[in-house]
């Protein structure tokens, strides 16, 4: 089986595969604003998490949904340096490893990896990833127009929900819109819906989540086997 890869966060968050900014004098700027003090204040000293994930991607056309449990483990040793790796679990046992421009996807029913180059659309990539992870207020409003939704409870977690548009026709390409729920109690990411061109959307809900753990550089990293299969399905 080989992979599709798509620089969008649903297929490489994977995972590689976030309307309107309330402005001066306007009624929401007040809870805005407030939001988004939230979000400066968590992402201030963010170095990284650990935490289960709970993945459903939505095909549109045939109204099918796939999903996937596993976890999630995301280093951030300096602004706009992200690494990730999302383990998955069930149904199907997978690995994926994001660190710059190289994305790793490791099948153990194979022992094989793909590995994948973003080049050009490094910034893109990183752009998508840094939704909830660490993100600054000001990182979100750079890219993207911001509408207050509403208070919701997410995974038993008070949130506030925020609908966010890509400004640039590059990311629009690729997504249509994100909606974050940001935990009232920390400001950080507790879920996310990425909407895709054709009806096409993923949930990313985040649980059991650990802020800053001691993470070693080989955590971060696949841990293959012996033999392990090397393929570059670009070439």
């Amino acid at each position: 089986m080989r992979m599709s890869l798509r620089i969008i966060p649903g297929a490489a968050t994977l995972w590689l595969g976030l309307a309107l900014t309330a402005g001066p004098g306007s009624a929401l700027a007040g809870p805005l604003d407030a939001v988004f003090a939230r979000i400066d204040q968590a992402s201030t000293g963010f170095k990284g998490l650990t935490a289960d994930v709970h993945k459903v991607s939505h095909t549109e056309v045939i109204n099918e949904d796939n999903i996937d449990d596993g976890t999630i483990t995301v280093k951030r040793p300096k602004p706009k340096d992200i690494r990730m790796l999302v383990d998955i679990l069930k149904p199907d046992r997978k690995t994926v490893a994001i660190d710059g421009r190289k994305v790793e996807i490791y099948y153990p029913k194979m022992n094989t990896v793909q590995e994948y180059d973003v080049g050009r659309n490094r910034a893109l990539l990183e752009e998508f990833l840094l939704l909830g992870f660490g993100s600054t207020s000001a990182d979100l409003q750079s890219g993207y127009t911001i509408r207050l939704g509403g208070p919701e409870t997410v995974a038993g977690q008070k949130t506030i929900r925020l609908e966010l548009i890509p400004k640039s026709k590059e990311a629009q390409a690729h997504l249509k819109k994100v909606e974050l729920w940001i935990s009232d109690s920390s400001g950080l990411t507790v879920q996310q819906k990425f909407y895709q061109t054709g009806g096409d959307y993923t949930v990313a809900t985040y649980t059991n989540a650990k802020l800053n753990p001691n993470l070693p550089d080989s955590a971060l990293k696949l841990n293959l086997p012996k033999g392990v299969k090397r393929e570059t399905p670009q070439k």
